[in-house]
């Protein structure tokens, strides 16, 4: 998937955000970015062929799977992105401050295209097997796995 929504969002030289096309990684990069914006929110992104898929999620991740939380997904990072902290200048896409919140590796165990993840995280707040489910057009639920 190539990164056109995310370049056009974007004035690079205004922001520090980085600028990236699609490329070979790991395949296993995870991270959360406590993203201060208009509405506090945590996004998700975890890197899949080349790029970071991402969801915006309104309130901190848990670990309890007893707790679901909404993930409004967005578009694809580049993979330089999954580490980003700063601040996005004001009048610019998503302008507010970015901070890691929580990062390290992930498995993809089982993939639906546009419809599932389920996926290892192994981070340093949040570990396990954690599920992404598409319920409506861009709006998926995240939540960890019993058991």
């Amino acid at each position: 998937m190539s990164l056109e929504e995310y370049n056009r969002k974007r004035k690079f030289e205004n922001t520090s955000e980085p600028k990236g096309g699609v490329k070979k990684g790991k395949g296993n990069i995870y991270s959360i970015q406590e993203h201060h914006a208009s509405h506090l929110h945590w996004d998700l992104r975890i890197e899949k062929d080349g790029v970071l898929k991402s969801w915006a999620i309104p309130k901190e991740p848990s670990s309890d799977p007893k707790v679901k939380r909404l993930a409004v997904q967005t578009e694809d990072h580049p993979l330089d992105y999954a580490f980003f902290e700063g601040v996005i200048p004001e009048g610019q896409y998503g302008a507010g401050r970015v901070k890691v919140w929580d990062k390290g590796t992930q498995e993809i165990l089982e993939y639906e295209p546009d419809k599932k993840y389920i996926i290892k995280i192994n981070g340093k707040k949040l570990k396990g097997v954690f599920v992404l489910i598409k319920i409506k057009e861009k709006q998926w639920l995240f939540f960890k796995k019993k058991g």
